[in-house]
């Protein structure tokens, strides 16, 4: 159980995990103690009582790595405001022309960190990380990608066109010659599970962007991987879901933002 209860010399009984957690958290009159109780077991690791409790009085084993704590930082919203976040969200775009130069482990360590912060459903954190890196890898299951494709005659119209131009520009045209594929992939094959790995696939891609690195969301990968499950062994993972982008340095340079369709958006009727 990693919350294993509460430090009573630092506890000041201001009751915030109560608030925040009163299915386990409770009040006891008796002695004026908080105290922690998870007799059902249903306690989900979200971490919220240890993110709350400001005396950090919450008491926990293996719970991965320790708490982060925002010092200096007393508004997120003031940290980057809406205007600098939007302005980074707008400019991402999907690379398909890299550097041949490969990502520093350091830089790759500090994306795959960031994409463990992603939120997942439930608090449901079984998902695992590829990174692939060599070339002959590469180009191995980019061929096979490419050979399942086209043995479909749906995938076949819609692709055969892109990988004969493609076929001219690259070596391992699937990736774009990246130098290294990251791999999101789980044992589970639900819409949770697709979207905890969309979660996770979209925080590295940020990441990446704000490390000066391009990436791209690569679909191929996905769909090949659900008409033939044995691709997988290529990759060296296993699982019934994945999510999958190339990464590397860009070799474009963008200057402007395309534009971009308004969503139909429903909102509250006026009084």
């Amino acid at each position: 159980m990693p919350i294993v209860g509460i430090d009573y010399e630092k506890c000041n009984l201001c009751e915030l995990c109560v608030n925040e957690c009163p299915r386990r958290f409770s009040k006891n009159e008796d002695n004026n103690k908080i105290i922690f109780e998870d007799k059902s077991g249903s306690c989900i690791f979200c971490g919220h009582c240890i993110a709350v409790c400001p005396q950090e009085a919450i008491i926990f084993e293996e719970f991965g790595d320790g708490p982060y704590s925002f010092e200096g930082i007393d508004n997120l919203a003031t940290y980057i405001p809406y205007e600098k976040i939007y302005n980074f969200l707008r400019a991402n775009r999907s690379i398909r022309k890299y550097n041949s130069k490969p990502v520093p482990k350091e830089i790759l360590e500090k994306v795959i960190s960031a994409m463990e912060c992603a939120p997942t459903a439930a608090n449901i954190r079984a998902e695992k990380i590829a990174i692939l890196s060599d070339p002959s890898q590469l180009k191995s299951l980019s061929d096979a990608v490419k050979e399942e494709l086209l043995k479909n005659s749906a995938t076949k119209s819609m692709y055969e066109e892109s990988f004969q131009i493609n076929n001219e520009r690259y070596e391992y045209q699937i990736y774009f010659d990246a130098p290294h594929v990251i791999i999101v992939y789980a044992l589970g094959n639900t819409p949770i599970d697709h979207y905890n790995i969309a979660n996770i696939v979209t925080y590295g891609r940020l990441a990446a962007q704000s490390l000066g690195l391009g990436t791209c969301y690569n679909g191929w990968t996905q769909i090949a991987f659900q008409n033939n499950r044995k691709l997988t062994k290529l990759a060296g993972i296993r699982g019934k879901s994945w999510g999958v982008f190339t990464i590397g340095y860009s070799n474009v340079k963008y200057y402007r933002c395309p534009p971009r369709s308004h969503k139909k958006v429903s909102t509250l009727k006026k009084d």
